[in-house]
Formats: C-alpha cells, structure tokens, sequence
C-alpha cells in the first residue's frame, strides 16, 4: 500500500477568507477599524488635528505674518477706537477695535488656552473618575458607600458658583489682592478654571465606572484572580480595566467638546479667563459692542469655538457608535 501524501498550505496560500476567519480580534481593535472607515469621523479628527497643530505652532504662525498678539497699534486706529484699514496683508484678519492687536494672532494664539484647559480638564477628571470608580465598585461595603455619597456630594454642587469663588480665594492666598498682577490674576484664573473642570468633572465617570465593575466583578476571570492570590491593584488595573476602554474612550470624546464650551462661556461671562490672555472667549465678550461696525472680529472666534465644537462632538458620537457592539453603521 502506498503511502498517502497531505500537502499542507503556506500561511501565504490560505485564502483570504479563511485567514479572516481564523483571526480574532478584540472589541477595541474592531471599533477602530469601523472608527477608520467612518469618513465624517475622518474628517472630524483632521479638523480637530489641524486646531492642535494651530495651538502649537501658534508663536510660528504669527511670526509668519509679522505680528504680536500683544502688540498695541494705536496708530492704526481713529480716536473713537475703530479701526482706519480692514484685513490687510500685514493683518490677515484686521485689528482689534480701541487697542490695535492683530486680530490673526490673538485668533491663533487664543486656541491654546481651550486645547490646553479641556485636555488637562478631562484627563484629571478622567483619572480620578477612574480610580475612584474601580476601588468603589470593586471593594464594596462601607467604602463603596463613602465614596458614593461623595461622587453625590459632587453632583450637587453649583460649579458656576465655585467657578466664581475659587479664583478670589485662590488670588487671596497666594498673591494677594492688592499686590496681584495682571499676568498673575490670568494665571491664578487659568489654573483655577482647570481645578474646577476637573473636580466637577469626574464624579459622572466614576458613576459610570462603579456601575460597570459591580457586573464585571462577578465574572469568572475575577473568582479565578482572587483565587490564585492575585493583589488587588492588579486585578483593579491588569483585569477589570482592559474591559472599561470603551466607556472611558466615550467619556473622553464627549468631555472634550464640553469643557470647550464652559470655557468660552465662563469666559464670556467674565469669570474665566482674563487679559492678557488670548482667549477666544475674550475677544467674543469684547466684540459684542462692535458687532455692527465690524462684524469679522465676532465671527472670527465664534466660528474658531463652533468648529472645533461641532468636530469633537461629530467624532465623539462616532467613537461612542464604534464601540457600542449594538450600532451598525
């Protein structure tokens, strides 16, 4: 009897069907594939990417028209404070009414203090929210009920109230009222501001957060830790975090876009950030009076805010689709 010959295949003959099929994939490598081939999350993040590279490279920018956004022009300006020329090649977007700055580096330079305030906003409200969540929702007992009764504390607070408060008493302290600075009353403000963010922020999260690890603590991969000894920092960050990503991912992208918002708004309203920084929220409070005249100088920031807003918001609805298993797009 002759002997049977099984020719086996190369990885590289297998047909591509199977080959898909015999590769598994984890939940968060799918949603990013389905995240890639949403092209309104595309061109979102390309939106979002280019206002980041705008806040970076804002002194460039600047430097390449010619001009400072601190820089007084009194003498391009009438002696009832409005502009004698309009957007020009030395000011690509004008200059502001009664001081003369150029409206094009105020713009660039005003989208930092909103990248930075809401990235460092959400990524400490994010990791405490996180943190809190997990030991809350893991340990359980009269822990779980402290910290609950905090993350409720939090909720109820009226963060417009603090976000009036905080800065004077932060001014009070550690500058003084009457000896504080212009430059230092903007630095107190923006530090206070991300201080508030962040501590009325992550009180939602770690809700969030809690409610997902009281089910995932019962799965059998935990029983399985806590039989073999694991410690319980690693079960917290080694077994329970991998399976939040997504809630955490969603929280993220929806944060962003919100605490944009509540600057600009904190800003118009005269309770966050202050001269000489550049803020769009700043320059939106100051062009109410010369909306008539000069309507450019409002829109110019209230379309720099909107933007950015609506392609964060866009791309967050995107993220939370992708990684919701139920959504097919």
């Amino acid at each position: 009897m002759e002997p049977v010959h099984v020719e086996t295949l190369a990885p590289a003959d297998v047909p591509p069907a199977i080959a898909g099929k015999a590769e598994s994939k984890s939940p968060t490598r799918i949603a990013l594939i389905r995240l890639r081939q949403d092209r309104t999350a595309m061109v979102c993040l390309g939106i979002v990417v280019f206002f980041v590279l705008v806040a970076v490279f804002a002194p460039v920018l600047a430097a390449i028209e010619g001009q400072d956004p601190n820089k007084w022009n009194q003498d391009l300006i009438d002696r009832n404070g409005f502009p004698t020329i309009a957007m020009t090649g030395d000011h690509w977007f004008g200059i502001e009414p009664r001081t003369g700055r150029d409206l094009f580096a105020r713009w660039v330079y005003g989208a930092r203090p909103s990248l930075i305030i809401a990235g460092l906003a959400t990524f400490f409200s994010t990791v405490i929210g996180v943190v809190v969540g997990l030991v809350a929702g893991f340990v359980g007992g009269i822990v779980d009920r402290v910290l609950s009764w905090i993350i409720d504390f939090v909720l109820s607070l009226p963060y417009l109230l603090f976000a009036i408060a905080v800065p004077a008493v932060l001014i009070a302290q550690f500058v003084g009222v009457n000896n504080a600075t212009p430059d230092q009353v903007a630095r107190v403000r923006f530090i206070s501001l991300i201080c508030v963010l962040a501590f009325f922020g992550w009180a939602g999260l770690a809700r969030l957060i809690r409610g997902q690890v009281l089910s995932l603590r019962e799965r059998e991969f935990v029983a399985a830790a806590r039989a073999l000894g694991v410690p319980t920092r690693k079960i917290l960050f080694k077994e329970l975090l991998p399976n939040l990503v997504a809630p955490i991912v969603i929280s993220v992208s929806l944060a962003l876009p919100a605490y944009i918002v509540v600057e600009a708004g904190l800003t118009f309203l005269g309770v966050g950030l202050v001269e000489p920084t550049a803020s769009w929220g700043i320059t939106i409070a100051s062009a109410q009076t010369f909306y008539k005249t000069i309507p450019y100088y409002l829109w110019i920031p209230v379309a720099g805010v909107t933007i950015l807003v609506l392609a964060l918001s866009l791309l967050g609805d995107a993220v939370r689709d992708a990684f919701d298993p139920k959504t097919r797009r």
